[in-house]
């Protein structure tokens, strides 16, 4: 693969961890294996830390041969180099609803990883068996944010917002049978909740929910972790 110029197919943006708290990231879907490598390799020469997310197993496979630093997690779906890593204050924790939501919050986790946080994945805590849910309210509450991922009928975030300070980012995904609509009633559900704060993002936008708790904790710390 032909990595040397990417001019063709893309204009980084090296000042967005200036801007924004943390640096340019790939989304990977529609592109080659090529034009991600190509991608990937300019980003780290940057010196920081890179993640293309939304990758096929096809893809990552060629990426890694021309990279072999490059890490490919198959389930959440994304490419990254650690190498550039800076440990971040702050703690965020990821639940998901089942193991069917686990995709989406392992994209969010790896994003968390990649961006230096301090996180934890815990999952199949839906409310179908809220036991599980309340089990894990004690290191809830010592999240400095909450993502909560949740499909069917998208109850988990609004339950978790009424037991904990920290703010809630849910996500909804597209699990569920005929009248979920593909994360349509979950989405709805979400930005219906009666739990006061809660912010939505994206059906199945894992990704995005991990970018706006970075922001989060950003403005807590009130500066950017990634300016230099």
């Amino acid at each position: 693969m032909d990595q040397s110029d990417i001019s063709n197919y893309a204009e980084l943006d090296f000042d967005r961890s200036g801007r924004c708290g943390f640096p340019e990231f790939i989304y990977g879907a529609g592109k080659t294996a090529e034009q991600i490598a190509g991608i990937m390799r300019k980003l780290e020469q940057s010196e920081v830390p890179v993640l293309a997310t939304r990758v096929s197993g096809e893809s990552a496979a060629a990426v890694c041969r021309e990279i072999p630093e490059a890490e490919y997690d198959e389930l959440a779906r994304t490419l990254c180099i650690r190498r550039f890593i800076r440990p971040h204050r702050g703690h965020i924790a990821v639940i998901c609803a089942g193991t069917s939501d686990l995709p989406v919050a392992r994209e969010a986790l790896v994003t968390l990883e990649i961006c230096g946080c301090s996180c934890e994945l815990i999952p199949d805590c839906g409310v179908a068996g809220i036991t599980r849910l309340l089990s894990k309210v004690e290191r809830l509450r010592k999240a400095d944010v909450v993502i909560a991922v949740a499909g069917m009928e998208g109850a988990l975030p609004s339950v978790t917002a009424g037991l904990v300070p920290s703010p809630v980012i849910a996500v909804p995904t597209s699990v569920g049978y005929g009248a979920s609509f593909q994360g349509l009633t979950a989405l709805l559900a979400m930005l219906n909740s009666c739990a006061s704060g809660v912010t939505v993002v994206n059906i199945d936008n894992g990704f995005g929910a991990a970018c706006a708790a970075v922001r989060i904790l950003n403005r807590m710390q009130n500066s950017a972790f990634f300016i230099r």
